[in-house]
C-alpha cells in the first residue's frame, strides 16, 4: 500500500510537470571572470537617460524608448546563461533582466500609481529566457535567491519608493562586486529606508521578509553592522517601517 502511495505521488508529480511545470535553472557558474560576455550598453544608456541619482524614473519620457528596452530584453532572452559563465556574469544578467523587465511592466501599464495595481505583477510568466518564460517572482525567488548572494535584495528594484533604488547604470560582470557593495551601503544607510541609531533600528521590511537570507552567518544585527555607518549595539531593538508601494516616479 505504501509503495502504491509513493508511485501515485510520483505519477502526480510527472503529471503536473508535463502540464505546464518547468524546472528552474540551478546555475553553478563555474567559469572565470574575464571580459564581458554580454553587451549591457543599451540598458546602461536608458538608465543614464531616464533614472536620476536617487533611483527615481521618468516613466513618461521613458515610453519614447520602449522599443529600445524591448530590444534589449529580447537580446537577453536570446542569450540565456551558460554554466561556463562566471558567477559575476550570471548575477549581472539576472539583476539586469529583472530590473529591465520591471520597467517594461510599468511602461506597459503606464500611467499607474503602484506596481501592485497591476494584475499579478510578480506571478505572470512573460519574461523570455532561452526557450522558457519566467515570472519576475521566478527570477527573484527561484533563481537569484538561490545564488547565495543576499546583496541582490539591494540591487533588484520593484518600482516603488521603499524599494532599494534603481541604479542608474547597468550591472556588469567586471563591476558587479563593487556595485553590490555600494548598493548595500547606500540602502542600509538611507534614512528614507532605514532609521538607525545605536539602541534602535527601524528597518525596511525587506529585512523582515528575507531575514533568512541575511542571517545564514549571524544575526540580522550582525548583517546590518557590516554596512552601517553608525555604531549599533548588539542588543538594539528592531522594528519595521511602513513600506511605501507608490510608484518610484521622478517628480
Amino acid at each position: 500500500m505504501a509503495k502504491m502511495t509513493v508511485l501515485s505521488v510520483l505519477s502526480l508529480a510527472g503529471f503536473f510537470s508535463f502540464f505546464g511545470g518547468k524546472e528552474m535553472p540551478q546555475h553553478q557558474f563555474t567559469g572565470n571572470l574575464q571580459s564581458e560576455v554580454l553587451d549591457h550598453s543599451a540598458w546602461n544608456s536608458l538608465l543614464k537617460k531616464y533614472v536620476d541619482q536617487t533611483g527615481n524614473v521618468d516613466y513618461k519620457a521613458f515610453k519614447n524608448d520602449q522599443a529600445t528596452l524591448s530590444s534589449y530584453l529580447n537580446y537577453l532572452g536570446n542569450t540565456p546563461p551558460s554554466e561556463i559563465w562566471s558567477k559575476e556574469e550570471g548575477l549581472s544578467y539576472y539583476i539586469n533582466i529583472y530590473n529591465a523587465a520591471t520597467v517594461k511592466l510599468i511602461l506597459d501599464n503606464y500611467p499607474t500609481k503602484s506596481i501592485k495595481d497591476i494584475k499579478d505583477p510578480w506571478g505572470k510568466e512573460w519574461v523570455k529566457i532561452g526557450s522558457d518564460t519566467y515570472s519576475l517572482g521566478d527570477i527573484e525567488h527561484k533563481i537569484l535567491r538561490k545564488m547565495n548572494e543576499p546583496r541582490i535584495h539591494f540591487a533588484i528594484n520593484c518600482a516603488s519608493f521603499s524599494c532599494p533604488k534603481l541604479l542608474n547604470e547597468a550591472y556588469t560582470s567586471e563591476k558587479v562586486e563593487e556595485q553590490l557593495q555600494k548598493a548595500s551601503i547606500d540602502f542600509v544607510n538611507d534614512p528614507t529606508r532605514n532609521i538607525l541609531s545605536k539602541e534602535k533600528l527601524q528597518l525596511s521590511n525587506i529585512f523582515k521578509w528575507y531575514k533568512k537570507d541575511f542571517t545564514e552567518n549571524g544575526s540580522l544585527i550582525d548583517y546590518i553592522k557590516t554596512y552601517s555607518e553608525k555604531e549599533i549595539d548588539p542588543k538594539a531593538k528592531i522594528s519595521y517601517v511602513t513600506y511605501d508601494w507608490s510608484l518610484n516616479e521622478k517628480k
